[in-house]
């Protein structure tokens, strides 16, 4: 488990309980160290104890060596730099799954194609994602969640599926990799928007609006790249960006609050010890609409929000005046 922020402790909890071997890695040395010594991770999951069988390091390479499975749970744009430190330990008979949901600025790759850039020893059939509705505190206590496995090949969707199953935790599998990765990652982003709607005192009216038309927006962009069309109806779409735009659990909807209500986003980046994907994931999801000519007016608002220092109230002013035109 690469990454010992909320979800991939999670995540480790969760299968050193399903009885498999895991090793956790924490970037930083004295974390770890804390990690070992409380079975606590009170940074990031404070009310969770990890399992005694789960071996903490702060050694990448110790982490993966001799592991079947890598999972990849840093923030998606550091998801290179982590495959980088760990390219050379790379085995063609492991699986390499990512939990990250966010699209790599500059490249605009999802996380598995970082990975695939980075890994190149290993078959991209052997890379997959793990997505859905899933937050971590949820998770770590056991509470009944679905979420969707997505990979290369119907045998790693199959692998992937079968180890992370837990009896509260149930994993379907899903043929449409890069489906589940864009709806994953662009979600975020419009969890901000409910956020922003959050913060400026609007209502349930304005937050179903934009669940409908975001989840339209999703869509629009994934079919475009060449999604299938069910996927967004499915976990890693609708069931996904409903529970990020309404959840007290969600940081992107509560930075999308913070700003609503007057903070300037580069004082929220500052204050945050976790990461809100989608104030990263806004820049590359806009830049991959321009590239595929898709309308995704709720994404360019929380765009010139974010970098252009509109203030939300106009850029809800102007998403209302848009032209009148028929749903679909």
């Amino acid at each position: 488990m690469l990454g010992a922020g909320s979800w991939g402790t999670a995540l480790a909890i969760l299968l050193a309980k399903s009885g498999h071997d895991v090793a956790l890695w924490a970037r930083r040395p004295e974390a770890a160290a804390a990690m070992r010594r409380t079975r606590r991770n009170p940074s990031y999951l404070s009310n969770a104890r990890l399992p005694d069988s789960v071996f903490v390091t702060s050694d990448i390479r110790e982490a993966v060596r001799a592991r079947d499975i890598w999972v990849f749970a840093t923030p998606a744009q550091a998801v290179r730099a982590c495959a980088l430190q760990v390219r050379d330990e790379a085995r063609g008979d492991a699986a390499y799954v990512s939990v990250a949901k966010g699209i790599e600025i500059g490249s605009l790759h999802t996380t598995t194609s970082v990975l695939a850039d980075v890994l190149r020893s290993v078959s991209p059939e052997r890379i997959g994602v793990l997505s859905g509705p899933s937050h971590a505190e949820e998770v770590a206590e056991e509470k009944p969640t679905t979420v969707v496995a997505a990979a290369g090949s119907e045998a790693t969707v199959g692998e992937i599926q079968s180890v992370f199953a837990a009896p509260r935790f149930r994993v379907y599998r899903n043929a449409d990799l890069l489906g589940v990765e864009i709806a994953g990652s662009v979600k975020n982003v419009m969890a901000l928007a409910a956020g922003i709607g959050d913060g400026l005192g609007y209502g349930d009216n304005t937050k179903s609006a934009i669940v409908t038309r975001g989840l339209a927006e999703i869509r629009r962009l994934g079919l475009a790249m060449g999604a299938r069309e069910g996927t967004f109806a499915g976990l890693a779409g609708l069931g996904d960006l409903v529970v990020t735009c309404m959840s007290r659990h969600s940081r992107n909807r509560y930075v999308g609050e913070r700003i609503g209500q007057g903070a300037r986003p580069e004082d929220i980046r500052r204050e945050m010890t976790m990461v809100a994907e989608g104030m990263s994931t806004a820049d590359s999801v806009y830049r991959l609409a321009r590239r595929h000519r898709v309308e995704m007016p709720i994404t360019e608002a929380v765009y010139r929000i974010l970098f252009e220092g509109m203030a939300p109230r106009d850029a809800v002013e102007e998403l209302m005046a848009r032209g009148l035109k028929e749903e679909g």
